[in-house]
């Protein structure tokens, strides 16, 4: 059996520090030559940069990230895709003796990459581009409402406005008469491929709360309004992709159109934000062997650092 590669897991809610602790780790205080795999969905969209909250440039030229920039808009990414690009970058990374570092906080996209992919029926072109045809004709909330009918335990795992998983579920139903939830999902055990140290970052959630609003502030004294008026005259409009995104989406109104009230706007992508990190909570706690760590505490880093030290060099790490 090929040696296990190491690979560290970071994770955590949306503005509650990964990249900072990230930058104290691998660039500032170098413990070790390493390179970052992002486990953002919407990192991955060319032009959506304040938005996303992706990692400087003078970041990225210290400390080299991948599955940044790597769609258009209009293009479609998925848990399969992540885990096989993941899966390439951690090799290739791998090859030049740096430590794989996949961090973010898509927390599905984190857990098939831990566990590996569900064992579901393959995707049929015809069969979704159907779905598809009736969420434009019918609207997302019917579909959402058949697939509640048909796979209330899928229906309970996926948001409304996660289209594609939603239409991923109908479309296991259309094919197979079996809801999605019926099939084995992950194995038990993370892939053994890898040797991995997950860690998760964890707030107090009024100071979780405060950094979303304060993030939510800069991004649009940064000009995320000007952001997304560029994307959209560029043809990207709230049907695609990468404009379902929270931070997007919200410069909408029910018929498509942009909306002028910046101060409403904003005020919405800030509850959203909030919303979007209780949830992603929720499901990191599903997530297998993870060490939480508190960063409200000034001892965070030092203590990521033991833990760090310690698997790599495979010894118990001392007790604080």
């Amino acid at each position: 059996m090929p040696e296990r590669i190491n690979v560290l897991v970071l994770f955590g809610p949306t503005a509650g520090g990964k990249t900072r602790v990230l930058e104290e780790l691998f660039a500032e205080n170098s413990v070790c030559r390493a390179e970052i795999v992002s486990a953002d969905s919407m990192q991955v969209y060319k032009g959506m940069d304040i938005g996303t909250a992706k990692p400087s440039v003078g970041l990225q030229e210290r400390l080299p990230h991948h599955l940044i920039d790597i769609r258009m808009p209009d293009q479609c990414y998925n848990a399969g895709d992540f885990v096989d690009c993941t899966d390439k970058a951690i090799a290739r990374i791998a090859g030049r003796s740096a430590l794989p570092v996949v961090s973010g906080g898509t927390g599905f996209y984190l857990k098939n990459f831990i566990m590996g992919l569900p064992e579901a029926p393959p995707s049929d072109e015809g069969v979704r581009n159907a779905l598809k045809a009736e969420a434009r004709e019918r609207g997302i909330e019917t579909l959402a409402k058949e697939l509640a009918a048909c796979d209330p335990v899928s229906a309970a795992r996926i948001h409304i406005n996660d289209e594609y998983r939603l239409l991923r579920a109908l479309e296991v139903f259309r094919l197979t008469g079996a809801p999605l939830s019926s099939f084995s999902m992950n194995a038990g055990t993370p892939r053994d491929k890898y040797r991995l140290l997950i860690l998760a970052l964890m707030r107090p959630r009024e100071d979780l709360y405060r950094r979303i609003n304060e993030r939510c502030s800069l991004m649009f004294k940064d000009g995320l309004a000007d952001e997304v008026r560029s994307l959209v005259s560029s043809g990207y409009g709230p049907a695609v992709p990468g404009m379902r995104a929270i931070g997007y989406r919200e410069f909408f109104d029910e018929h498509g159109a942009i909306r002028t009230d910046t101060g409403a706007v904003e005020a919405l992508v800030a509850q959203h934000s909030r919303n979007y990190a209780k949830r992603q909570m929720t499901y990191f706690a599903s997530i297998p062997n993870t060490v939480w760590i508190r960063t409200d505490e000034e001892t965070s880093i030092e203590h990521i650092q033991a833990l760090l030290d310690a698997w790599r060099n495979n010894r118990r790490p001392a007790r604080s």
